[in-house]
């Protein structure tokens, strides 16, 4: 900071520090106050000038940046006029020193708005208009802006918007059409607003449509799939490797040893059946102990008999079934099932239009999810309904693991057949509690209609449920029951009121007649939810025993989980030359 600069006019000049008073010694009686700020770019300069009569205080500024727009000379500031009566000295001492006093701060504030505008300002009038505002202490009034527009979206929102209103089809297009028609800020919220609950009812239409096309893939089968069963089917009928008995005769015995891990797997998908049985026999410490009991469907047996012969997986023993091999299956011993099959009402829902009588303005699409995945064919199979006869179908054995064919066993489970179930039937790994909370959730209010008096009246909806896909049975204890009795009871009264009680398969009536009969386990045997949770938690999966892709995305169909098919798929034989000759490739 220099304070005095030379001036022409001046016969002798003295330095000064602001704040100090000094003065000429006679003559012309000049007083300058020169003030510098800013390095190399930006360097502001202030002079406070005082005429020879003192009538007028002058205040210059200059920049050497290029700001000022004369080419870097001063410009008056501001300018103050004195009155023409006499000023004594004591007066003009105590003026001088309140200026020199302010003067620094005002300096320091014009020093600032150069140093922020070197860049951006390309003239004085641009420093003023910086510097102006803040002078005057003005204030930016967008705050007030933003509040007025918070009221008119508010009034807006509480308005019908108009039926034949012409909506643009894209934001650009709004804004083309604010600067063409000059839309004021109440049409815009409204044409905002239309176009927004447009949109919104477009994407919730198009997730409801994505839905429903996921579950028609999720019902079909794959050609690859059908493709196997059909090879191996004709495989049978010319190949008499294919028709070998299975087991051998010599291991029959071992089909009801109660010292073995005897294995329930009802199925009619021949591919996910190998990857189960393989899986099993990879993973065990001992499966030279494993027989898999698979039951399948007529039109099935065939194909999967043909697979099984001809890929023996030695040690395991394995013994494959069709359900009218079993003389205890007829319409006598099980007529729940053929009200079930042939009831018109049961076929149009699970077969019938998806969307007829659906609101769908009502339900979220995690709701109607669960809803389709409710109304699988599957439920009406026969093969669903077979676990409820297990001791019936199996009078020999005394313990069984129950497993579903969209399973992968990644542990031993022998020690499955350690765990003391307590006078138990099922063991079972509980849903509703665990890390995952939409998995983990699962209580009876989940699955039943609680606004049915017998439902309200029977059953707590805070009780918690459980999950079908890998049970151990102790077939034993299950046989002093009435839990087939309790099933086809239950199964009845659904029927009877056309639905009305619960929607969900053959696992609502199982929970009721397994009511008091089921003893938890621990959730690491069975980690579920990885048919419809992509967000799936990968080290979890890692360190499950068994993991169940229940829900809609299997890993064989195209719209499962590329993060979660690499666990199913490593089980796959794809070198297997009906494999290939399907064009059952690995993804």
């Amino acid at each position: 900071m220099r304070s005095l600069r030379k001036r022409p006019n001046l016969r002798k000049t003295q330095k000064a520090k602001l704040g100090e008073e000094s003065r000429s010694d006679g003559g012309r009686g000049e007083w300058w106050f020169l003030l510098w700020c800013g390095g190399e770019a930006a360097k502001t300069r202030m002079q406070l000038h005082f005429s020879p009569s003192m009538r007028s205080i002058t205040i210059l500024s200059s920049s050497s940046n290029g700001i000022n727009s004369n080419g870097g000379g001063f410009i008056d500031l501001m300018k103050i006029k004195v009155a023409a009566r006499h000023i004594s000295y004591r007066t003009l001492f105590h003026t001088i020193l309140i200026l020199a006093f302010l003067l620094p701060f005002v300096f320091i504030l014009t020093a600032l708005v150069t140093l922020e505008g070197v860049n951006k300002c390309s003239s004085f009038d641009c420093l003023g208009r910086r510097l102006g505002p803040r002078l005057l202490g003005r204030v930016d009034d967008s705050g007030r802006l933003v509040n007025d527009f918070y009221k008119i979206l508010n009034q807006v929102n509480a308005e019908e918007i108009p039926n034949d209103l012409k909506l643009p089809d894209s934001f650009s297009q709004l804004v083309s059409e604010m600067k063409t028609d000059q839309y004021d800020a109440r049409t815009f919220a409204i044409m905002l607003r239309a176009m927004m609950e447009k949109f919104e009812r477009e994407i919730r239409e198009s997730k409801f449509a994505e839905l429903m096309n996921k579950h028609f893939a999720a019902s079909s089968v794959p050609k690859g799939i059908h493709c196997l069963s059909l090879r191996l089917t004709d495989e049978y009928s010319s190949n008499a490797h294919a028709r070998i008995q299975l087991p051998s005769p010599e291991l029959l015995p071992l089909l009801s040893d109660n010292s073995y891990h005897h294995f329930v797997l009802p199925t009619d998908n021949i591919l996910a059946a190998s990857v189960v049985v393989a899986s099993a026999v990879q993973s065990s410490l001992k499966p030279e102990k494993i027989v898999f009991h698979i039951i399948t469907d007529k039109k099935t047996y065939a194909g999967m008999h043909s697979w099984f012969a001809l890929n023996p997986v030695s040690p395991a023993i394995v013994e494959v079934r069709g359900v009218h091999q079993f003389d205890w299956l007829t319409r006598e011993n099980v007529p729940v099932l053929e009200a079930v099959e042939n009831h018109y009402g049961i076929r149009n829902y699970y077969h019938g239009n998806h969307i007829a009588g659906a609101n769908l303005s009502d339900t979220t699409p995690r709701h109607f999810a669960s809803k389709l995945q409710a109304r699988s064919p599957k439920y009406i199979s026969l093969l669903n309904h077979l676990r409820i006869y297990l001791p019936e179908l199996f009078p020999h054995l005394d313990k069984v693991v129950f497993l579903d064919d969209d399973v992968v066993i990644q542990r031993d489970l022998s020690p499955l057949w350690e765990i003391d179930l307590k006078g138990k039937v099922n063991g079972a790994v509980e849903t509703c509690r665990g890390e995952d909370e939409w998995v983990m959730s699962k209580r009876f209010r989940n699955y039943f209609n609680f606004s049915h008096p017998l439902i309200a009246k029977n059953l707590d909806p805070e009780e918690c449920a459980w999950a079908y896909g890998m049970n151990i049975f102790d077939l034993r204890a299950w046989r002093k029951t009435n839990i087939r009795e309790t099933y086809h009871s239950w199964l009845k009264e659904n029927l009877n009121s056309n639905l009305t009680m619960w929607k969900l398969g053959t696992l609502p009536p199982a929970l009721i007649a397994f009511k008091g009969h089921v003893h938890p386990i621990d959730p690491l045997w069975h980690m579920l939810g990885l048919g419809y949770q992509h967000k799936t938690n990968i080290e979890s999966v890692k360190k499950a025993a068994v993991i169940h892709y229940n829900g809609q995305s299997k890993p064989w169909l195209q719209i499962g989980f590329e993060h979660l098919r690499p666990f199913w798929n490593k089980y796959v034989n794809y070198s297997n030359d009906f494999v290939r000759n399907c064009h059952i490739l690995e993804t």
